[in-house]
C-alpha cells in the first residue's frame, strides 16, 4: 500500500486540572469531564494512537515505522530513531494551573527511565484575559536559595510568570522550570516522553484519587538549570503564505504558516515526514488528486516518501513540524 497524509484517533486524558475547551474550541469527541490532554500523535507505551483514514486505518506508529522504515520517517531518522517514533503532538487546556515541574535532558531520562528527555515547545491558541504561563526563574539563583524557596513555601516567588494571549509561543528546554497557568489553551510539540518532575502543586487533593499528587522534589534538582534567560518567549514573524520560522532546536523544528490562499509545498529535499498543526481556519491537502480536510485542531502527518502537496485554503494558520 502507498503511503498517504494520515490522521490518527487522539487519545483523551483525564487531567486535575482539565477543563472542556478541547471539546467546545476545538471539537474534540469525548463524554468524559476534567479532560486535559488530547494526544494527537502518540507512541508512548499504552498511549499509541492510530490512523484513522484510509487504507492504513488501525496501523500505530511503530507498525508503520516497522512496515515503511525510511519512506515514513525519513533516511537519517530512521538510522537514528530505528522503530521509535521522535515527536509527541499534543492540544492542552487548562482550566486551572498545572504543577511548577520540570523534564529531565536525555542523559538523566536515559540513566533513570531508559527514555528519551522531553525537550518541548508551547503555542497559546487561546487564552482567557489575564492568563499566565510560568517559564523559568525571575532571578539568577544558587541551588540552595531554590531549596530554601521550596522549604519555605515561596516557591512560585522565583518564578518568572508571562501574560499570554493568541500566537505567544515559548520554546522549554530540558531543565527549564515551567507550568501552564489557568485558562491556557495551546498546543504543545516535543520529544516523546512521558517524564515530569513535579516540584509543586498548590496542595491539592484529585478528586478522582483522593490524595495529594506525588511531588518529584529531590529529583527535580539534578534537572533544573538555574540560570536565568534574558527572554523566554520566541519573536517570530509573520509573513503571509511562506513558512515562518518559529522554533527551530535539536529535538524538532516548527515552521508557522499564515495562508490566505492556496499553496504548494515541495519536500524534495527536507528528508523528514512532516506533521501539519491546525491552530486557526482551515484547509484541504491535496495529494495523489485526493483532497484531506484538516480543521482548527486537527493533524495530519505527511510520511517522508511525500515529495509535494498543495494547500488549499482562503483563511488558516498551520504549524509546520518536522526533524
Amino acid at each position: 500500500m502507498k503511503l498517504y497524509p494520515l490522521k490518527f484517533q487522539p487519545i483523551f486524558h483525564y487531567r486535575i486540572w482539565g477543563g472542556n475547551k478541547l471539546k467546545s474550541d476545538l471539537n474534540k469527541n469525548y463524554n468524559e469531564s476534567n479532560v486535559g490532554e488530547s494526544w494527537e500523535i502518540s507512541s508512548v507505551k499504552n498511549s499509541e494512537t492510530k490512523v484513522l483514514n484510509g487504507d492504513l486505518k488501525g496501523f500505530t506508529l511503530e507498525k508503520l515505522i516497522n512496515t515503511y522504515k525510511e519512506s515514513f520517517l525519513g533516511k537519517h531518522i530512521f538510522k537514528q530513531f530505528g522503530n521509535e517514533f521522535p515527536l509527541l503532538i499534543k492540544f492542552i487546556d487548562a482550566k486551572d494551573p498545572l504543577s511548577i515541574q520540570v523534564h529531565p535532558n536525555n542523559e538523566l531520562a536515559e540513566k533513570r527511565h531508559n527514555s528519551f528527555g522531553k525537550n518541548e515547545m508551547w503555542y497559546v491558541m487561546q487564552a482567557d484575559k489575564e492568563s499566565e504561563l510560568i517559564v523559568g526563574f525571575n532571578k539568577e539563583l544558587t541551588k540552595n536559595e531554590y531549596i530554601n524557596a521550596l522549604e519555605k513555601g515561596e516557591v512560585l516567588n522565583i518564578m518568572n510568570s508571562e501574560n499570554v494571549e493568541s500566537g505567544d509561543t515559548f520554546y522549554v528546554p530540558t531543565g527549564r522550570v515551567h507550568a501552564i497557568g489557568s485558562g491556557v489553551l495551546l498546543a504543545e510539540i516535543q520529544q516523546t516522553s512521558n517524564i515530569t518532575y513535579r516540584i509543586y502543586d498548590y496542595d491539592r487533593v484529585d478528586a478522582v484519587t483522593g490524595e495529594k499528587r506525588e511531588l518529584h522534589t529531590d529529583m527535580a534538582l539534578d534537572a533544573i538549570d538555574f540560570s536565568l534567560c534574558e527572554n523566554y518567549k520566541t519573536n517570530y514573524t509573520t509573513t503571509l503564505n511562506v513558512s515562518n520560522k518559529l522554533v527551530h532546536s535539536p529535538y524538532f523544528k516548527t515552521n508557522i504558516l499564515n495562508l490566505d490562499k492556496n499553496m504548494a509545498k515541495d519536500y524534495s529535499a527536507l528528508d523528514s515526514f512532516v506533521i501539519f498543526i491546525c491552530v486557526e481556519g482551515s484547509l484541504e491537502l491535496k495529494y495523489a488528486n485526493k483532497l484531506y480536510s484538516l480543521k482548527k485542531g486537527e493533524t495530519i502527518l505527511l510520511p517522508a516518501a511525500i515529495n509535494s502537496i498543495e494547500l488549499i485554503t482562503s483563511d488558516a494558520k498551520i504549524l509546520e513540524v518536522f526533524l
